[in-house]
């Protein structure tokens, strides 16, 4: 999982970098676990822009990955590490002992021939998957369910690993990847290790084009329009925030720093112990 640099034969590639990908095995995805995949362009479903900056990138096959673990008991072997376009860290082909096959992100330190399983009462190792409740105290679990039976949800990304810290009534208490500690039902899945690939954070995309591989449009900041089209637009000269009159903000007037946008999670608040700022 290490970073190779690029020679700067070119300005786009003097601060290029890209994963080495020496841990992928297969270049080609299981047929049978792909299905096509149609962009939206930040689009909602009457054709309005919602998200702004999306639109292009390379086609994309989508790898439909198994959240929930949910075949319990059935001993399974790790066939190929794969690249996959729609996430930052690596998938894995598990081949159950009935024959079915099945993809899951990948923890960083298992390899092909590796036999992993899900349950209540499985080893600890990397890779396996048991509800949180009996797992021990300190160690770091990846995909983890909100709801029992759900399928994961929270800490999937490239490098990221929440810690058990303690068990409170049922529920595990879990320290995020963003400081932040909540519980979590104790009858939650969860796969214990570090999701692979945890050198992306390092890579450095180098050119703009890049980004327009990943389907990322350009942005143009709110100071540089004018004020017709942007609250902090205008202004005689540079001038910070429309003029020097407004704090920064969205084009509709959101404030851009500091304002709490959490609505409507009254259920959700009680199970935050520590939040994350």
């Amino acid at each position: 999982m290490a970073i190779r640099t690029l020679k700067p034969i070119t300005p786009g590639t003097r601060f290029y970098s890209v994963s080495a990908f020496s841990e992928i095995t297969a270049s080609k995805p299981e047929k049978s676990l792909t299905t096509p995949i149609k962009k939206s362009g930040g689009r909602n479903n009457t054709g309005r822009i919602t998200s702004r900056h999306r639109g292009g990138g390379h086609k994309r096959l989508y790898r439909i990955i198994d959240f929930k673990r949910d075949k319990k008991g059935v001993a399974a072997t790790v066939t190929t590490i794969e690249y996959d376009p729609n996430r930052t860290c690596r998938i894995a082909l598990l081949t159950y002992a009935d024959g079915e096959k099945r993809y899951i992100i990948a923890p960083s330190k298992i390899k092909v021939g590796d036999v992993l399983m899900s349950g209540e009462s499985v080893e600890l190792r990397d890779g396996n998957a048991m509800p949180l409740r009996k797992v021990p105290v300190g160690m770091f679990v990846h995909n983890i369910e909100l709801k029992p039976g759900k399928g994961g949800q929270m800490v999937r990304a490239a490098g990221t690993a929440a810690q058990l810290v303690g068990m409170d009534g049922g529920k595990a208490q879990l320290k995020l990847p963003s400081g932040e500690i909540r519980l979590v039902p104790g009858d939650c899945m969860g796969t214990l290790g570090v999701v692979s690939n945890t050198d992306h954070e390092n890579v450095l995309y180098g050119k703009a084009g890049r980004m327009r591989w990943l389907g990322v449009r350009p942005q143009t900041r709110g100071m540089a329009m004018n004020p017709i089209d942007h609250p902090m637009g205008g202004g005689e000269g540079r001038s910070k925030s429309g003029g020097g009159r407004l704090h920064p903000r969205s084009p509709w007037g959101q404030l851009a720093k500091g304002l709490k946008t959490r609505k409507n999670k009254k259920a959700s608040s009680k199970l935050i112990i520590r939040r994350r700022k």
